[in-house]
């Protein structure tokens, strides 16, 4: 999806949710962004299952999500903040395993999200990953998130502070915003240097690279 493509279906998203229409904006919403969301999380988790119970609570997390969306950021940038801390929940509870107690109530829904993590999870399995990702994959989580939002996503500076926020941790003001992407940035430059040091010791780029 190109720039001005998304730009389109943002604003066509906000057009929908203003007149009431959550269950088609979530549905669109999957069918755009539920490809990339379901390769972070399984990037995240690194097992099949655990992915797609994430991906699946995520889907809940973003339908009642969605009442509360106030326009603040761009679509897709929610849906990262609601996949994260839906992580970060899982990864948190002892029982994760359990079957889930409520199925969503959209079929239509429900049938989007088992064909993105069906189309995904096998396009995953055909990749093979490099050296330099299982480097990446050593690092601690957080600095794994960041590398993935960043570099992989290419999500804004500002937009990450938005994603990177504690569940439980007021939102922030624009001045915040800033001043917290610009931590991350710096903090991101940082790891850089140092997943390239690692590099270098691993043989994977010579002294100048």
């Amino acid at each position: 999806m190109t720039a001005e493509d998304r730009g389109d279906l943002e604003r066509e998203l906000l057009t929908r949710l203003a007149t009431g229409d959550r269950k088609s904006v979530a549905t669109d919403m999957l069918a755009a962004y539920g490809p990339e969301i379901y390769a972070f999380l399984a990037a995240l988790h690194r097992d099949e299952s655990d992915a797609e119970e994430v991906f699946s609570r995520f889907g809940e997390a973003l339908w009642q999500g969605l009442q509360r969306f106030e326009g603040q950021s761009s679509f897709r940038t929610f849906a990262y903040a609601i996949a994260r801390r839906t992580s970060v929940r899982f990864r948190r509870d002892a029982a994760r395993r359990r079957k889930r107690e409520e199925e969503l109530d959209s079929t239509e829904l429900s049938g989007v999200m088992a064909e993105v993590r069906e189309r995904t999870a096998t396009y995953l399995r055909t990749t093979v990953r490099s050296r330099l990702a299982a480097l990446r994959a050593s690092l601690p989580e957080e600095d794994q998130e960041l590398l993935m939002l960043r570099v992989d996503r290419k999500l804004p500076w500002e937009e990450l502070a938005v994603v990177l926020r504690g569940e439980d941790e007021p939102p922030l003001s624009a001045e915040d915003k800033r001043r917290e992407g610009a931590r991350l940035r710096k903090k991101f430059q940082i790891l850089k240097e140092r997943l390239r040091e690692m590099a270098r010791r691993e043989g994977l780029l010579d002294e100048d690279g």
